[in-house]
Order: C-alpha cells, then structure tokens, then sequence
C-alpha cells in the first residue's frame, strides 16, 4: 500500500514539474493568479470552429486561450486545473481590459467537446454558469470534409461512397441502445455520419444547462454572413458589438465536389436527425 501511495505522489510531482513548469513555462507558475474561461466553443469538428477561434479574439474585450483545440475536459483532464489556468490570460489582464473597455471575457475552443456526456459532466462541475456555443455545419458537408481531411492525411482509401455505405450499416448495427458514455464514444466518435446527429449531441447539454446557457449557429451562416453571425454572438455574450476586421478563414482546404447523386442520398438520409435537431433548437437551418 505504501509503495502504491508513494508512486502516486511521485507521478503526481511529475505531472506538476513536467507539464506546468517545463511545458507551460511561466504561464505554468503563473497559473494561480490566470483565469478560467467565460464561455466555451464545444463543436463542431470540420465546422470552422478554428476561424470562430481567431475571429473572437478581436474584439477588445475578448482574449483567447493559449490555442485551439486544448481539450482539458476530455484528453487532458489529468493535467490538473493548474494545467488548465496557465491557457488563459491573467487576472491582471482582466482589470485592465475592464477598466479600458468596461467588460471582458476569455474562451478556448475544442470541438470534440459536443459528443462527449463525461466532458459536459465536467465542466457542469467546474464551471456551472458557463456560456457555450455550438458551431454546426450541414452535417452532410461536415463527413465529406471529415473524409477528404482522412484522405489526405493517409488514413482513408475507401472512396467516400464506400465510406457511408459501411457507416450507413454500422450505425443501424448499433442503433437503439442506450444514448451513454459507451455510445459516444465507441459508435459517435468512430462514425462520420453520426458525429452529425447533433440534436442527440446537444440534448445532453440542454439535459444540464439552462438554453440561456447555450448558443447554436451554423457554419453556413458564419460564411455568409459572418459580422451579422458574431453579432449574434456579443449579444448572447453581453458584450457590445464588434466589427471584426480580418475574416480569413483558417484551415480551409480545397478538394474535389461531392457526387450529385451522393449529396442528394445523405440530404434525405440527415432530413428527420435535422428536423430534431430544429425542434430541438427552436430554429431550422437552411440545410436542403
């Protein structure tokens, strides 16, 4: 039993010496007096999310997290709190902003956070009054980025058509059981297309925070209409409005069409998990 104590202590010394002090450098030593995040970007992967990151962080009463994609209440969880604090910004930088700009706020933005019950438990836990946003894309455009991102990365051969065809018959292999832990993590995280049932993603959510709580906007209305769609965004932020100067998209990748007859296949397959989703959310999306 003492060799056992012993051994965790020294793991978690390590922890504290390895991953705060060396890694996170003085954002590490400093991470007693840096902030937690006012709101939180928890979806969706190949949504644009990335974008949404850079474009937040110009208003002049925002600061971003150290990066994207920090994933501390998923695949970092065990880093510790200090670990997570030295992502953020100061409370001296808070003072400032607020006595310059009269309100301030800081955010991180992991996308994987959305199909994950244990994450949102989690962050219920830590940060119950927390603001949180979900970026959706037609979740037809989003499995065919998801699978052109596979390609060219290696890890896909198959074309797109046998890709779905296969998800098509794993899903209804798996469907019908319980919408748990074990469900998301083993079917939603290995499926391109389920990862685009949102409305089953978000009802975890709303299961556990106020709808005040929870922004939803689309991928398609953030391309389109992208200073309307942040303003959207300061509103339910309480901060004033903002005219974002520099909209670049980021991590925008070029590749060939979808087939016609595949598009118009996955259209009718999404239509009733969108029409959930819609009355789910009290809005629809122009997703046909």
């Amino acid at each position: 039993m003492k060799y056992f104590r012993n051994k965790s202590m020294f793991y978690k010394f390590y922890r504290i010496v390895y991953y705060i002090l060396l890694k996170r450098h003085i954002y590490g030593l400093t991470s007693p007096i840096r902030l937690l995040p006012d709101f939180i970007v928890i979806g969706v992967v190949r949504g644009g999310t990335t974008s949404l990151y850079h474009y937040l962080a110009q208003h002049s009463c925002i600061r971003k997290s150290a990066y994207d994609e920090i994933g501390f209440f998923d695949d970092n969880f065990h880093l510790g709190l200090n670990w997570y604090r030295s992502m953020f910004p100061t409370k001296f930088t808070k003072q400032s902003i607020e006595k310059k700009y009269g309100k301030f706020m800081t955010y991180e933005v992991t996308p994987f956070y959305i199909y994950n019950p244990t994450v949102a438990n989690r962050i219920l836990s830590l940060l119950p009054t927390i603001k949180l946003i979900a970026l959706l894309r037609n979740p037809v455009d989003r499995a065919y980025s998801n699978y052109q991102l596979a390609i060219r990365s290696g890890k896909e051969k198959r074309s797109f058509e046998e890709v779905i065809e296969f998800d098509m018959k794993f899903i209804e292999k798996n469907k019908g059981g319980l919408k748990d832990d074990n469900y998301f993590h083993s079917i939603v995280a290995r499926s391109p297309l389920a990862r685009g049932f949102y409305a089953e993603q978000l009802q975890i959510w709303v299961n556990l925070f106020p709808k005040m709580q929870l922004l939803v906007i689309s991928t398609e209305d953030l391309d389109s209409r992208p200073n309307e769609t942040l303003a959207t965004i300061f509103e339910f932020l309480n901060l004033p409005n903002y005219q974002t100067k520099d909209l670049t998209k980021r991590n925008e990748a070029k590749y060939p069409s979808m087939k016609p007859e595949t598009r118009k296949c996955l259209l009718e397959y999404f239509r009733p998990y969108n029409e959930q989703l819609y009355h789910l959310i009290g809005k629809k999306f122009q997703w046909d």
